[in-house]
């Protein structure tokens, strides 16, 4: 592919900007002019460190939404990249640079299949919007939501809401991802008695209290999960006590924990069921809770039908539908009652170094993207 090809320049200017969560570092503002020459009104929205774009081209319903963020994790041992991640580079087929599959490459596509599409349909129906953020790869507070907080006050609603996140394992299309599981962190600290390895009788270590509700945290079976999502897990992330010396009983142990959620469970019943366990154990103990999202899933309808259409219709493949995976801000626009899909290029390098898209398949995902518009509003 040329690298004067619409969606590779454009991937590459995005990719050029070393936009670093939370920093946007003009992307937005390359999109948004882009976005203003189609007629799309723009509304740039600040929330504290974050750089937020709502654009919207037609005032009516039904509002199909692309929605994505441009910023980006750290590069790391920059040393250690083929190519400088912040130089966009073409090579063997692929363009090499932080954010080219996560998420400047989806990015680049949306805007030119909404060119296209609107070049080719001016009088289209409904309308067409962007979301977008900077601050999706960070703590993702005054991003997406604040932004979706904005227009439920208004009563702006989105109908169908396409996630430009990269979905695809093997090969473009093959997976996309019409749901995501809840996450749910607790940071729980058991209480003890500080002492002498030599006397524990005058101790009480909260090591040695926790460990048998440990295990059968470890151990239980939270549901069954359901068609769309497998059974809820529970994963420890982090564990600490001790003051490091080995003959000190420590007198606080510290576990972080985390459940991946399906629809089969709530938040508030997760957190009832772990306070039963650790009171029928008798500790004494302190639990915070992060609820970083619910699950939600788009079963059926218009855009599955439509994502599905394209897909098969520009490479050949009948995609998997998929909750598995992380968190996307998709979980922040589905309470809202939006049809919610992520449709993106393959994920295999990711946030690691030597970050790259296939330019065959950013041209395929322009496709995908037009048709998906095509097929909801005309």
């Amino acid at each position: 592919m040329s690298p004067d090809s619409p969606v590779i320049a454009l991937a590459r200017e995005l990719i050029s900007r070393p936009s670093v969560t939370p920093a946007d570092e003009d992307c937005q503002l390359i999109i948004g002019q882009r976005l203003a020459s189609m007629g799309f009104a723009l509304e740039p929205m600040l929330f504290a460190d974050t750089t937020n774009l709502w654009a919207r081209r037609g005032s009516e319903g039904p509002v199909f939404c692309f929605a994505g963020h441009t910023d980006v994790v750290p590069a790391g041992a920059e040393h250690a990249w083929t190519f400088p991640p912040f130089e966009p580079t073409l090579s063997g087929g692929y363009l090499y640079g932080r954010g080219a599959a996560d998420m400047k490459g989806s990015l680049a596509a949306m805007v030119v299949a909404t060119e296209r599409f609107v070049a080719q349909h001016p009088n289209h129906r409904g309308s067409i919007a962007f979301l977008i953020t900077s601050d999706e790869e960070g703590p993702f507070i005054n991003g997406t939501p604040k932004v979706v907080e904005t227009l439920e006050a208004r009563a702006e609603k989105i109908t169908w809401c396409l996630v430009g996140e990269p979905s695809s394992t093997e090969t473009l299309g093959d997976v996309v991802k019409n749901g995501r599981r809840g996450s749910l962190t607790g940071d729980l600290t058991v209480f003890g008695i500080q002492g002498h390895v030599a006397y524990p009788h005058l101790a009480e270590n909260p090591v040695h209290k926790a460990a048998p509700a440990i295990a059968e945290l470890a151990a239980m079976s939270w549901d069954q999960g359901n068609e769309f999502f497998p059974p809820t897990s529970f994963q420890i992330a982090n564990i600490h006590g001790g003051t490091g010396a080995g003959n000190v009983i420590p007198g606080e142990l510290l576990v972080q924990f985390n459940f991946r959620f399906s629809t089969e469970t709530t938040a508030e019943q997760l957190k009832t069921q772990v306070a039963d366990i650790l009171d029928r154990h008798q500790l004494d103990y302190s639990i915070s809770w992060k609820l970083n999202g619910d699950p939600f899933l788009t079963a059926d309808g218009d855009l599955v039908t439509a994502t599905v259409t394209a897909i098969k219709a520009r490479t050949g493949r009948s995609p998997i539908l998929s909750t598995a995976g992380g968190t996307s801000d998709g979980r922040f626009i589905a309470p809202t009652g939006a049809q919610v899909i992520e449709v993106g290029p393959v994920n295999a390098t990711i946030h690691k170094i030597n970050e790259c898209v296939h330019t065959d398949d950013l041209e395929t995902l322009v496709d995908i993207y037009q048709q998906i518009l095509e097929e909801l509003l005309c």
